[in-house]
């Protein structure tokens, strides 16, 4: 699979999964996160086991997206059935995980 491998506009403070690894495959992507309001936003990113993460697993963590602009994760790598998590403070984050598994 290559392409867009999930996408998700989150409810605020809410934990979603967007993209979860196949089985047996190892995901080799990027992520775009794009504030699509004019004021900012705080958004937290992990690579996780399961849909709720353990700190550790954590690449972002209340990051400050400011109104209208993008957070771009690029060159991340994720073995077997891991997880991206996002969480938003706002409705207003638009998320894409783009790339392949192999």
């Amino acid at each position: 699979m290559s392409g867009t491998l999930g996408t998700a506009n989150p409810a605020a403070n809410t934990l979603t999964t967007v993209y979860t690894v196949a089985t047996g495959k190892t995901g080799i992507f990027n992520i775009s996160v794009v504030n699509t309001s004019s004021t900012p936003l705080a958004i937290r990113l992990a690579l996780a086991a399961a849909a709720t993460p353990n700190i550790s697993e954590y690449i972002e963590y209340d990051t400050i997206i400011p109104g209208n602009s993008v957070l771009e994760r690029a060159g991340l790598m994720a073995s077997s059935t891991k997880n991206v998590v996002a969480y938003s403070s706002t409705a207003n984050a638009a998320i894409n995980v783009y790339g392949y598994e192999e």
